[in-house]
């Protein structure tokens, strides 16, 4: 099997590469990359003892931001640290080193704590804000492969994420270490979660764009048809009339209700079916006579999720909503639900 290679004009592929590539080969070196990485986040749970719950401690007590800061390859998991924390609960975001030192350390105040991420400790990028970090009093935490380094030295806390080696064969490119770091970085962001009591909900709030988001964010009064949009009739009316209004609004149903305007009943496509099957007069036949009484409803302030279950679990595809006094204030079905993203 040869694989597709395209090479920039003016690069001349290796002799090695002309031939056919071995799938064994790349399907074992996949696996043993994998293999190395694994082996080295699974030997860091061994790892974790009281500098783990001293980081833990220092960031859940910060009463700012935590800053977290990396250089390369560590700065690319730095950032991602940043937003796993910020989105589960801890206000956090990312200081490139470089540009620290050229104005942007004012970004750090007296009440945040830093979070620093450098495999070989000896960065020099965050060795040189170290001193100013210092002297404003801010705590540090290091995560470093190197326990015995300049930085892990400075630090309050340090968490030593070392690998025996890089899935790189050469052991040269940042593989398994940052594979680690990443790993270290969730085990912080899950611990502070469960520490903070973050809920499902709060997850939503910050992720409002997300499914997750949507379904627990998401009211009902936020989807629902309201207004001249919503099919009512009254329980007198004639079926033909009830037809013609369920007709004009396109919702699948219309309600019922009394002249308080409270529901009594909802007529929808089925029953028109069984209406039909009965061959029944349409104009003689009022609609108190082929209406459902005690029908699913649900209240404007609850979840467009609520809804999506109620309607699963009793095989509708419509909902009437009413107020705390039972009166008709809204109505929706499976498509104003799946417009919102809620199913």
């Amino acid at each position: 099997m040869m694989l597709g290679l395209t090479f920039l004009p003016g690069n001349v592929p290796p002799a090695h590469m002309s031939e056919a590539i071995d799938d064994s080969r790349v399907l074992a070196a996949g696996r043993r990359a994998l293999s190395i990485e694994a082996d080295a986040v699974a030997a860091l749970a061994s790892r974790l003892d009281e500098s783990f719950v001293a980081a833990c401690r220092l960031l859940l007590s910060c009463r700012g931001r935590v800053v977290v800061t990396g250089m390369g390859k560590s700065g690319h998991i730095a950032g991602k640290i940043a937003a796993t924390l910020a989105s589960t609960g801890t206000p956090s975001f990312f200081l490139h080193p470089a540009e620290a030192s050229h104005g942007d350390l004012g970004m750090i105040t007296r009440e945040d704590a830093v979070l620093a991420l450098s495999n070989s400790g000896e960065t020099a990028e965050i060795l040189t804000i170290l001193p100013l970090i210092r002297r404003m009093g801010v705590p540090l935490v290091a995560m470093t492969g190197a326990p015995a380094s300049t930085l892990a030295r400075e630090s309050e806390v340090h968490l030593n994420v070392s690998v025996p080696a890089e899935a790189c064969p050469l052991n040269l490119a940042p593989t398994t270490s940052t594979t680690a770091a990443l790993a270290m970085g969730d085990a912080l962001a899950v611990a502070l979660l469960e520490l903070r009591g973050f809920t499902p909900e709060d997850f939503a709030l910050s992720h409002p764009g997300g499914s997750l988001g949507r379904r627990l964010l998401l009211r009902v009064e936020d989807v629902m048809r309201t207004g001249e949009a919503l099919p009512s009739v009254r329980e007198g009316t004639a079926l033909s009339a009830g037809l013609l209004e369920m007709s004009r609004k396109g919702l699948g149903l219309t309600a019922i209700v009394d002249d308080a305007g409270k529901v009594t009943g909802i007529f929808t496509d089925g029953d028109l079916r069984r209406a039909l099957d009965g061959q029944i007069d349409i104009h003689g036949t009022p609609m108190s006579a082929v209406m459902t009484r005690h029908c699913k409803t649900i209240g404007p302030g609850g979840l467009a999720a609520e809804a999506v279950h109620l309607m699963e679990s009793h095989r509708i595809t419509g909902l009437l909503v009413v107020d705390e006094s039972g009166r008709l204030v809204g109505a929706l079905n499976v498509h104003d639900l799946l417009r919102a993203g809620v199913m």
